[in-house]
């Protein structure tokens, strides 16, 4: 390839190319997997531009490209899930378990560059709903639901019929809605109200860092729930309180003089308010990233903590890999 035409082609998709990641993760629920299929795509667009043209838009060509390179991926991988679709709720005085390296879970994504309509695609209980769908019924519905695409376009981005579109929206639609809350995050937040979600996210993380078990109950929902992938065991109500108790809040968190040394720093994340936390390591004398939080809210009640304990994706949400 030439310098003119690669410039070319990255001036043609640039302006493309956050949307297009964000829709490769809504279809594959995990980042490398995004970037991958991103990646795939795009080299599939290069290869097929000498044949672009112009029947459709630059960006719904670019989206039958990405959508499809997406439909194969997933139909190579395990789906993505959550520790909650995964099996039943734990005992908490058993504590976390060991992680479950052989299970594909479904990973955080950083939302800072998408809008308000992107990120309520990409809220965790919706991502964790589409990923039981088969990949050519998710893409139908992420298309239509998501995009705006309409059956016409995603049927000749899938190379089918309208009719199969709009069968297969029909039966997504009715799977999906099994699985969601009645209201969106973002609609959550936003009749919350910026102040007060701070607020509430402000006492929150200041109860984390003190390990104040009380005031972080006062903050649940009923029957609120906490996983913690790559960690299978999940806990709920009651169960919430006595891992905080005899387990994150424990004396493996207190320094030899009894001070609770835990860092938050605040983000976010699919669209809904998130922290890292950070513990303090005697032998690199600094706090290390240990888990990314994202809460989930019902109404001024958190009613999920989802603690992924993964701190090698720290940087992704602008949180640094230390602090002194």
């Amino acid at each position: 390839m030439s310098e003119a035409p690669d410039a070319a082609f990255e001036e043609l998709v640039a302006r493309h190319r956050r949307e297009l990641h964000a829709h490769c993760y809504r279809m594959l629920g995990s980042v490398p997997d995004a970037e991958d299929a991103l990646q795939d795509a795009l080299l599939r667009a290069w290869r097929a531009l000498p044949r672009f043209e112009g029947r459709s838009s630059v960006r719904a060509w670019l989206y039958r490209i990405a959508t499809n390179a997406c439909i194969d991926a997933a139909n190579r991988r395990p789906k993505r899930v959550l520790p909650i679709d995964y099996g039943r709720s734990s005992d908490a005085h058993d504590g976390p378990g060991p992680p479950l390296t052989e299970t594909a879970w479904i990973e955080p994504y950083p939302d800072t560059a998408l809008t308000y309509e992107q990120r309520e695609g990409v809220e965790l209980a919706f991502i964790a709903a589409v990923q039981h769908l088969p990949a050519r019924q998710r893409a139908v519905l992420i298309l239509r639901e998501v995009l705006g695409f309409s059956a016409a376009e995603v049927a000749d981005s899938l190379e089918t019929t309208t009719a199969s579109v709009n069968s297969a929206l029909q039966r997504a639609r009715a799977a999906v809605e099994e699985k969601l809350p009645e209201q969106s995050q973002q609609a959550t937040l936003e009749a919350l109200g910026d102040p007060r979600v701070k607020q509430i996210v402000a006492e929150y993380t200041d109860a984390w860092e003190r390990g104040d078990v009380d005031a972080v109950a006062a903050m649940l929902a009923e029957e609120a729930t906490i996983t913690m992938p790559p960690m299978a065991t999940w806990f709920q109500g009651e169960g919430v309180l006595t891992f905080l108790r005899e387990w994150a809040f424990s004396g493996r968190a207190y320094d030899m003089e009894g001070r609770r040394d835990v860092r938050v720093l605040p983000t976010s994340a699919n669209g809904q308010p998130a922290f890292g936390t950070y513990s303090f390591s005697d032998e690199r004398s600094v706090h290390l990233p240990t888990v990314l939080q994202v809460l989930t809210f019902r109404g001024e009640r958190i009613a999920e903590i989802t603690g992924f304990v993964t701190p090698e994706v720290f940087g992704r949400f602008g949180l640094p890999g230390e602090l002194s």
